[in-house]
């Protein structure tokens, strides 16, 4: 099963080093892997999507919480949750595909960002789901690189993750 488990850590030197090491030394995978500062300039926030069951989730919690830098863990997973994440598609968009790459973008409203001659870059944000759909819809079409952002996620309601 997926997980994604957020988590604040002091903005320092080399804690997200010390954070990644824990996982690779226990041969726990990172799926996803976001990172960036909070609205505290020396809090950073980290959001991870990675699969196992319940127990091995619960032993990379506890393996985190242990971690001097780490704040404060929260698995989202756990509780209602919004999650995105964004993506930039670079398509080959010859005269003939162009109406139909749009067509395509605007089902799933997507913009396109950048347009050459031969090419178009598509932005998309939504759930993983979601962005595996516009790439099977695209399958007509020729795609030249993807770059995608990971998960970003947030607890619903009045739960929030904050010292």
């Amino acid at each position: 099963m997926r997980h994604i488990i957020s988590v604040l850590i002091e903005n320092e030197s080399g804690s997200l080093s010390r954070l990644i090491g824990l996982f690779s030394q226990r041969g726990y995978n990172i799926e996803t892997l976001n990172v960036a500062p909070t609205e505290d300039g020396t809090i950073s926030r980290i959001t991870i999507s990675t699969y196992g069951d319940d127990q091995k989730i619960e032993q990379i919690t506890k393996q985190l919480n242990k971690l001097i830098e780490v704040i404060k863990v929260v698995n989202l997973s756990e509780s209602a949750h919004i999650e995105r994440e964004l993506m930039l598609i670079k398509v080959k968009a010859p005269s003939e595909a162009r109406d139909e790459i749009k067509r395509t973008a605007d089902i799933f409203r997507a913009q396109i960002v950048d347009v050459t001659a031969t090419s178009y870059v598509i932005q998309i944000a939504g759930t993983t789901e979601k962005l595996d759909a516009f790439i099977d819809a695209l399958a007509e079409t020729k795609i030249l690189e993807v770059v995608r952002s990971g998960i970003s996620g947030i607890s619903r309601g009045e739960k929030v993750l904050s010292l």
